[in-house]
Order: C-alpha cells, then sequence, then structure tokens
C-alpha cells in the first residue's frame, strides 16, 4: 500500500501527472477541496482553475485544469480533465494571443459571435497568464 495519496491527472490526450503526492488541493466545481490519504471517496465535478499538490520532496507543485471530475479515494486521487498544463508548460505568448482574440470578439459584439464560448475562452487565458505569474 502506498504511504502516502498517488495521483493522477489525465487529458483525453495525455497522462499529465502520476505520482505519489502529500496533499492535493483542486478547484471543485462547488468550491476548492483539498484530499489527505485515508480522505473519504467521492466524485466531483471541476471548473477552470489551479490544482496544487505537495510532492513527496515537500515541493508544491502548480497544473492548470480546465474543467472535468475528480474521483478521490482514500489512497488515490485521479483528475480527468478537458485538458491540464504543468505552470513551467504554459505558453505565456499563446495564452496571451487567446486572451486578445477573447477580448475582441466579446468588445465586438457581433450577432453572429458566440459570447458564452468567448467568455470561457477569456477566463482560461487569464487564469492560465495568472498562475504562469504574466496575468
Amino acid at each position: 500500500m502506498a504511504k502516502e495519496l498517488f495521483l493522477e491527472v489525465v487529458t483525453p490526450q495525455k497522462a499529465v501527472v502520476s505520482e505519489e503526492a502529500q496533499i492535493v488541493v483542486a478547484p471543485g466545481s462547488e468550491g476548492e477541496f483539498g484530499a489527505l490519504k485515508g480522505h473519504t471517496t467521492f466524485l466531483t465535478s471541476l471548473k477552470v482553475g489551479t490544482l496544487r499538490y505537495k510532492d513527496m520532496s515537500g515541493s508544491e507543485r502548480f497544473l492548470f485544469v480546465n474543467g472535468g471530475f475528480a474521483e478521490v479515494l482514500p489512497d488515490k486521487v485521479t483528475i480527468l480533465a478537458e485538458s491540464a498544463e504543468r505552470r513551467q508548460d504554459i505558453d505565456v505568448q499563446r495564452a496571451t494571443d487567446a486572451k486578445t482574440r477573447a477580448e475582441k470578439r466579446i468588445t465586438a459584439k457581433a450577432a453572429d459571435i458566440d459570447l458564452v464560448r468567448a467568455e470561457a475562452a477569456l477566463k482560461r487565458a487569464i487564469h492560465r497568464l495568472t498562475l504562469k505569474g504574466s496575468g
């Protein structure tokens, strides 16, 4: 049996994290939650936000997650995210470009613009930039 909590973060494209952690804190749709070894089992949806965890060396790690689901078991946390990126993998230029595009779409107020989609894109871009320290 694992000494700590095993964390897996996967997207439809790839496995982003697969390692033991001391604690996991994630952006649940009903609010942020934390999990330690021995936590009660539950399943929740996730919102756009930052997932953070402490690895076995005690270093705090950060990931951007774009929605999805979390399954918490007494010895494992599984995150199934629409997309996820480690903080160091966030492309600042790409996020800045996405933010600019979304802002233009929102201010244009054209009839053919999906405002909800543009606002969601803006929120993701801002969150990525904030997490990277460029926002």
